[in-house]
């Protein structure tokens, strides 16, 4: 059975649907090893999988510029972290390495690797090129200011050049050009809809057989897009309703913080399957598995998108499929009480999301995953 590396971005929907496919590898009889940031490594141990920390991940954070998030672009593009994985990769002398496709440090390095590549994209592409030549370009700027060499930020050179690309999610919500070379190599999977560990099932104050509606709040749980003052709103704007709302906030926000309202209760985290099967709206960063949990679900949304480079375009891509509206990331809380409102009255929103929930049915990202990579792992025996 083979070795698998996973030279992983943990920040924000990223590790969870990685995850799911280490597990369905794991499933397989293969053995799945991750490689991040020190903020990885109890979460995906808590998953039961064998982590190694890369302990210079933030040891060139002090010389980039602070117009982003100095530590994660020091993680993700700096050459201490190059260096690193490149050693960790001689060492370890995996069969496949898989690369989160945020990861321009792993991916610039992936030519000196002696086994397939494959890049692991966590929501969309082809709808979603600019954007994501754009947070490529940004997160390299930021290197090149920092006082580093360049690296390429074309996603022909980034992404292409590897032996697969993995995309989580259907090709029918992802609709768009190939502007690629080698598009040959991208396959869409599925949404990967992996639960972690600590997402366990809340009790509510609320009787299962009360008729008011549930609707749930789940903006980034990760600390990077954590905001205090957009929870908040999204409370405020509930207070207003006659719903019941629930809000998870993960690790981005400490709930002590947020002042209550009498129909809202507030949770670190929780089963948000559990939660779906009971809610009639969600609201939403426009995060993909959010997107996508909601959409299995068949629920209406309302997006406020965050920082995140693929959140907008979500937002947007759902107000086009017309399941929800999206609003402006600044939006306040009588803007998305008006919005909630709108939603929950007009029962076309839950009829389209419905629809595309059908096509979701039955899907297992996960495992389409697996199997893609092991094709690539034959292959490459063969060869």
């Amino acid at each position: 059975m083979a070795q698998v590396l996973w030279l992983n971005w943990s920040g924000g929907g990223n590790l969870p649907p990685s995850l799911g496919v280490a597990r369905a590898l794991t499933e397989r009889g293969h053995h799945v090893t991750f490689a991040g940031r020190p903020e990885m490594v109890p979460r995906v141990e808590r998953a039961g999988f064998r982590a190694i920390e890369v302990t210079r991940a933030y040891e060139q954070a002090d010389r980039f510029p602070a117009k982003w998030l100095k530590q994660a672009a020091s993680y993700l593009s700096s050459p201490a972290v190059a260096e690193e994985l490149r050693a960790i990769v001689t060492s370890e002398q995996p069969d496949i390495v898989i690369i989160d496709s945020m990861f321009p440090a792993a991916l610039s390095e992936a030519t000196h690797f002696a086994c397939p590549t494959v890049v692991m994209v966590h929501t969309a592409v082809l709808r979603m090129l600019p954007p994501w030549r754009n947070q490529l370009d940004m997160i390299v700027a930021l290197r090149t200011e920092a006082g580093f060499p360049p690296l390429p930020t074309d996603l022909d050179t980034m992404w292409m050049q590897q032996d697969l690309v993995i995309v989580s999610t259907l090709k029918s919500l992802d609709e768009g050009p190939v502007e690629l070379r080698h598009g040959e190599k991208i396959r869409h999977v599925g949404p990967i809809l992996e639960m972690e560990r600590h997402g366990a099932r809340v009790p509510l104050p609320w009787s299962d057989d009360d008729p008011t509606p549930l609707v749930l709040v789940s903006f980034s749980t990760s600390p990077e897009q954590g905001s205090s003052a957009k929870f908040q709103d999204a409370i405020d704007a509930l207070a207003g309703l006659p719903v019941h709302g629930v809000i998870t906030v993960g690790d981005s926000v400490d709930p002590a913080t947020l002042r209550p309202a009498d129909n809202v209760v507030i949770f670190a985290t929780a089963d948000h399957d559990d939660l779906m099967r009971r809610t009639a709206l969600v609201v939403t960063h426009g995060g993909h598995g959010t997107l996508m949990r909601a959409l299995r679900q068949g629920l209406p949304m309302v997006i406020v998108p965050g920082m995140a480079h693929d959140q907008a375009p979500n937002a947007m891509a759902a107000e086009g499929w017309g399941v929800g509206l999206a609003l402006p990331r600044d939006a306040n809380a009588d803007a998305m009480r008006e919005a909630m409102r709108e939603v929950l009255a007009d029962p076309t929103y839950r009829e389209n999301a419905l629809a595309i929930s059908h096509e979701l049915a039955n899907v297992d990202g996960a495992s389409n995953a697996a199997t893609e990579i092991e094709a690539l792992l034959r292959h490459n025996i063969a060869g």
